[in-house]
């Protein structure tokens, strides 16, 4: 199996459940990405352009539309159909709450297998092939997770988030009704836990509740799973904390005004009696069309906002559609924002204004993610 696009957080987690087993697997990616971490020992091409070697059945990522093969979507779907499933989805907390569901069955020694969209450095990997469970994060961003066909289904939340799929959140709530009503176990609304996480903020514990919830469904009774939920320490680019000169910097993946509003109420939370300093970087024009207002009314809730331009993904420019429009909305809303459209800008601005005791909260799905290692060594140097 031959993998286009095998950096990726969900291709290179596929191949890794794919050759333990027992297909032989190799790939192809424009650029080297962390995620090929554990998938050293294959063959890989890295090159500006697709490449296919004879005799590999195509798998294509949804970013190569172009490529024949079997797409993202389906392989999923066929490796989900081997093995009873836990199936995580929402728009909001599915991975942290798939991670804790699968690092609570490892942990309780039900060995589950795994596929989650960011690394969980307590599994050692966004991929795991054991024997139990398997636990995925599925995605509606493009309607994937609907055709997957899950023994326990787990909606964690309902919000639109991608406009150019979904018409409307009507349309998007019916999706994930026919989707969960299809399943023998559905988890939904689950309270949210009230016991000891080493993870902050609100919207942990929510996932923490359904990650219980789902959990029980799969036979770890929450007096086993509790203990061990309390020792979960995150995924990659959730809320993850570094220390420099006496300042704190927290990454995020948030991108959306409802993470972005619980990645600043969670610092609030960690950090209490902290400045609050921010940098966000816009991800999807038609996200921030939609949502502008709404990223304004979260960001108004940091002491110092800085905006960059929008990192475009998939998308095409917009005429009239600028990380400006999120800055103007934090203004609305009361907030003193400025505009820093390159991501170095928005470091240097940081990096000028950061004082010791301050809290720099980087947010954001695109290239704002080498914000952190940029930050740690300007401020280092000035310690």
């Amino acid at each position: 199996m031959w993998f286009v696009g095998i950096g990726g957080s969900g291709l290179s987690a596929y191949a890794q459940l794919a050759r333990a087993w027992g297909a032989e697997v190799g790939g192809w990616d424009k650029v080297t990405t962390p995620y090929l971490g554990g998938l050293e020992d294959v063959p890989v091409e890295i090159t500006p352009e697709p490449v296919i070697p004879d005799g590999w059945e195509p798998i294509v990522s949804s970013a190569y539309p172009a490529v024949a093969g079997t797409s993202r979507a389906a392989f999923l779907r066929e490796l989900v159909s081997l093995r009873p499933a836990i199936v995580v989805a929402g728009a909001h907390g599915k991975g942290t709450t798939a991670a804790m569901i699968a690092y609570v069955l490892r942990e309780a020694g039900r060995d589950p297998a795994w596929l989650i969209g960011s690394p969980v450095p307590q599994l050692g990997a966004n991929a795991g092939s054991g024997e139990g469970w398997l636990v995925v994060e599925g995605d509606e961003s493009d309607r994937t997770v609907f055709g997957l066909p899950a023994e326990i289904a787990v909606v964690t939340n309902v919000e639109l988030d991608h406009h150019t799929e979904f018409r409307s959140l009507a349309e998007l709530e019916d999706a994930f009704g026919s989707w969960a009503a299809a399943a023998p176990h559905l988890v939904r609304d689950a309270p949210a836990f009230d016991g000891a996480l080493s993870v902050p903020g609100a919207h942990n514990r929510a996932n923490a509740g359904t990650a219980l919830a789902a959990l029980a469904l799969a036979g770890v009774p929450a007096a086993e799973a509790a203990p061990i939920l309390a020792r979960f320490t995150g995924t990659g680019r959730r809320f993850e904390v570094s220390e420099v000169g006496g300042v704190t910097i927290v990454d995020d993946y948030g991108h959306h005004p409802t993470e972005v509003a619980a990645a600043i109420a969670a610092a609030r939370e960690a950090f209490p009696g902290r400045r609050l300093r921010v940098l966000f970087q816009p991800h999807l024009y038609s996200r921030t069309r939609h949502l502008a207002t709404e990223f304004g009314r979260a960001l108004a809730g940091a002491d110092d906002v800085a905006v960059t331009d929008i990192y475009a993904a998939r998308e095409v420019p917009v005429a009239g559609v600028d990380g400006m429009l999120v800055v103007r909305a934090v203004s609305d809303a009361g907030g003193l924002p400025v505009y820093t459209p390159a991501v170095d800008a928005g470091v240097a601005y940081l990096v000028s204004r950061a004082r010791k005791g301050d809290v720099l909260l980087i947010a954001g799905a695109g290239d704002i993610d080498r914000a952190p290692a940029l930050l740690r060594e300007r401020l280092g140097t000035m310690a």
